[in-house]
């Protein structure tokens, strides 16, 4: 059976996340509805990250076989004819090996959180960014985001529904920078805890408005206790912008 790599991208707001569930719509239900419609059998797709339940993807991937081997432009163009009218679409399809795994073959997952500082409310972006109310200090939240770099024990910023071996992971790499009128919280890691970017993006929030310092996320982070992280920022403004593959 012919493997498909698909590059996805969707606006979360309507669904349930990525994972499929009765009576509920998702991301996985209505790629898998597609891939069926033209598959003449039910198909299961595999996706690099299970986003959350309003959590939107500029560059996921997801992996499905199918029965038939079509051309590439044809899944691709057959599956988005099929999605509509949800907000998905795939990009770009191409055939991978069978040894292929959208979840296991991935080497970096990179996300991006958007938040904008102002006072009045959002129209075009509600639902797309966080809205604070007050002026961030985008500087002191990059410094203090050094001290996440690395490998730690990141339970501090682990949902308690969290279902991964260990809380340690490596987070190679994290920015914080005002983009416009915008700023922007973007990191990358080979994998990361049930909600720890927006865990993480909540408690530098704590540290932009002058609550928190430095030390404090430092303290906050050994402490390895879920009980001390910030206010968790809400799924409107986190993106899955990119999964890298060895070439």
């Amino acid at each position: 059976m012919p493997r498909y790599k698909l590059t996805l991208e969707y606006d979360g707001g309507p669904f349930a996340g990525w994972q499929r569930q009765d009576d509920v719509p998702t991301v996985q239900g209505v790629l898998e509805a597609a891939a069926e419609a033209i598959n003449g059998a039910p198909v299961t797709a595999h996706s690099a990250g299970r986003t959350d339940a309003g959590v939107h993807a500029l560059g996921q991937v997801a992996h499905l076989d199918l029965e038939k081997d079509f051309p590439t432009h044809t899944v691709r163009d057959a599956l988005n004819q099929h999605m509509r009218p949800h907000p998905v679409a795939v990009l770009e399809a191409e055939r991978v090996g069978e040894d292929f795994h959208a979840r296991f073959s991935a080497k970096k997952r990179h996300y991006l959180y958007r938040l904008v500082d102002r006072r009045p409310p959002l129209t075009l972006d509600k639902g797309h960014v966080w809205r604070v109310p007050y002026r961030l200090d985008a500087e002191a939240m990059h410094q203090a985001a050094q001290v996440l770099v690395g490998q730690h024990d990141f339970t501090t910023f682990r949902d308690s529904q969290c279902q991964a071996d260990s809380p340690v992971k490596t987070l190679e790499a994290i920015s914080v920078s005002r983009v416009g009128a915008e700023i922007h919280l973007t990191c990358r890691a080979i994998s990361f805890l049930h909600r720890q970017v927006r865990s993480m993006t909540g408690s530098l929030v704590e540290v932009g408005s002058g609550k928190w310092s430095a030390r404090d996320l430092r303290a906050v982070l050994d402490a390895a206790d879920r009980q001390r992280c910030g206010p968790v920022a809400p799924p409107d403004g986190l993106y899955l912008t990119k999964v890298d593959y060895e070439a």
